[in-house]
């Protein structure tokens, strides 16, 4: 325990220290919030017609964004997090760590943990911008955010470290991460609603497990129980697969069970990364 609590402890301390990646991890949220969010807002609500277009205009588009801006920044906060692995080998403190007592059993679950728990205090910063742009949050919304952003934060921590145990240049570590993060966060409903999709890309999103991490903050920040039901399909909502509508709880066992399997594999590759 006494190893995965340093591990942990060093990269909490090395988030606070970095000044410049706590401000900036503000940019790009904002930007998707302000700049992507209004103009789509505008957008759909002028190709769409019938009850969806009347459903959106009772729906701000910022808003719907908003829960998938949390899911974005945990997302990526997570997975980058498993960048300092990488830099360690290259500057050679990994080397260090490896041949000490420590266990890489611990090693690994330590860095997972504290991806995992940094990305749970970026996520949380988004909440800055509530005031902002009109969504009503609770202290009991915050407290269920917590719980569900660190369990899919634990998750994407555990398959960046699968990752970066197969690499050993950060420059292809960020390569391939962008080549894989970017599809995903895309096809998880994050940025535009999940409804009217071709068939081919409908199965990809199932198949995506980011879109049940974004669908179970979205059911976690709207009250969906108060919405028509043609604003709950003009937003895709209603995730379902063969016509099952999905709920939070069997999310939560799915996002659970990719974490078991990503944290093992993490764990067996990191063990067996040479010194």
């Amino acid at each position: 325990m006494e190893g995965i609590f340093a591990i942990w402890q060093r990269d909490i301390l090395k988030f606070f220290r970095d000044r410049s990646r706590l401000i900036g991890s503000f940019a790009m949220p904002f930007m998707f919030l302000i700049l992507f969010g209004s103009g789509m807002s505008g957008a759909m609500s002028s190709m769409l017609g019938g009850s969806e277009a009347g459903a959106l205009r009772d729906f701000d588009f910022v808003e719907f964004m908003f829960p998938g801006i949390i899911g974005m920044t945990v997302f990526n906060t997570a997975i980058f997090s498993a960048l300092s692995v990488v830099q360690d080998k290259e500057f050679g403190y990994m080397r260090e760590i490896l041949v000490s007592p420590m266990s890489r059993v611990s090693i690994a679950i330590g860095k997972v943990l504290g991806g995992s728990t940094v990305a749970v205090f970026q996520g949380l910063l988004m909440l800055v911008f509530v005031p902002f742009i009109g969504v009503s949050i609770s202290f009991v919304t915050i407290i269920q955010l917590i719980p569900t952003m660190f369990l899919v934060a634990f998750a994407i921590s555990s398959f960046g470290l699968l990752i970066a145990s197969t690499l050993k240049t950060t420059q292809g570590f960020q390569m391939v991460i962008q080549v894989l993060i970017f599809p995903m966060l895309f096809l998880s409903g994050a940025l535009f609603p999940l409804n009217g999709l071709p068939f081919w890309m409908d199965i990809l999103v199932k198949i995506n497990p980011l879109t049940y991490s974004v669908d179970m903050f979205k059911k976690i920040v709207f009250d969906i129980d108060a919405m028509t039901p043609e604003l709950i399909e003009a937003m895709g909502l209603n995730l379902s697969i063969f016509n099952h509508v999905i709920s939070f709880t069997e999310e939560v066992l799915v996002v659970g069970a990719i974490s078991l399997v990503f944290v093992i594999l993490a764990t067996y590759k990191f063990s067996t990364t040479e010194a």
